[in-house]
């Protein structure tokens, strides 16, 4: 039986509307999942905004001594650790507070300086360090993530200067000072909560008996730092963000 041609405009008709009641449930069905999709977006967007008012954590590295005995940054360096905390300020500036813990290792045999008193008896030492200090941080780019429409970085190179104690002892005597630690480093944010650094920094300190021997030149010296031994720590660090400030968005000031 041959359909007429009205028959053929009404099926067509109705093609037409099948195919556009299928494309509006899938244009509804898409809609939904963008929905879904942006709350999903939006609220882990929301998660990484978070700022934080602490960093909590630990660092491994090297001390170097360098005093009258050796001028040498890498000679004889020992295995030390840290306990950190950082308070965070803002995104430029944080307070660092660490707890230090290695060793002082040096020798007077193979030196460039001449030292009449100990040419036939050189000096060994090998002493226990503590370090405890507060240091000043200030990152060159603001440092965080989800703020990069505000110019936050993962990734920035920073400078440090602080003050100290440090406690030395071993080998039959010992020595406690003050400190003034100079150095910088990069940080970089490897998840939105989880922070590496690392960092080199030179320790000047106020005492000339940190390896045991006090002006061994046999010269009165004067200057806050002139004929003072030293150290130096390089050490990645690696912390956690804690104490949750605020959400970015629309609370900077709290």
């Amino acid at each position: 039986m041959e359909r007429t041609s009205e028959q053929i405009r009404m099926d067509e008709k109705q093609d037409i509307l099948y195919r556009i009641k299928t494309g509006l449930l899938m244009m509804r069905r898409l809609s939904i999942l963008i929905i879904v999709f942006t709350f999903v977006a939006v609220d882990l967007n929301a998660q990484d905004d978070n700022e934080y008012k602490m960093e909590i954590g630990g660092g491994l590295g090297l001390v170097s001594y360098e005093g009258d005995f050796n001028g040498n940054i890498t000679k004889d360096a020992q295995p030390m650790a840290s306990i950190i905390a950082r308070r965070i300020i803002n995104p430029r500036m944080a307070l660092k507070m660490n707890v230090t813990f290695g060793k002082l290792k040096g020798s007077s045999k193979d030196v460039d300086t001449y030292y009449a008193d100990y040419k036939d008896n050189p000096i060994d030492f090998n002493k226990s360090l503590v370090d405890v200090g507060v240091g000043y941080e200030y990152n060159f780019w603001p440092y965080g993530t989800g703020n990069e429409y505000r110019g936050a970085h993962k990734l920035t190179p920073y400078i440090t200067l602080g003050l100290g104690v440090t406690s030395v002892s071993g080998d039959g005597n010992s020595a406690f000072t003050a400190n003034i630690p100079l150095g910088a480093g990069v940080k970089y944010k490897v998840a939105p909560r989880v922070n590496i650094a690392l960092e080199w920094a030179v320790h000047f300190s106020f005492s000339d008996k940190l390896d045991g021997v006090e002006d061994p030149y046999g010269i009165k010296s004067t200057g806050i730092f002139k004929n003072k031994d030293c150290y130096s720590m390089l050490q990645l660090m690696l912390t956690y963000d804690i104490m949750s400030k605020c959400k970015t968005c629309n609370k900077d000031d709290d």
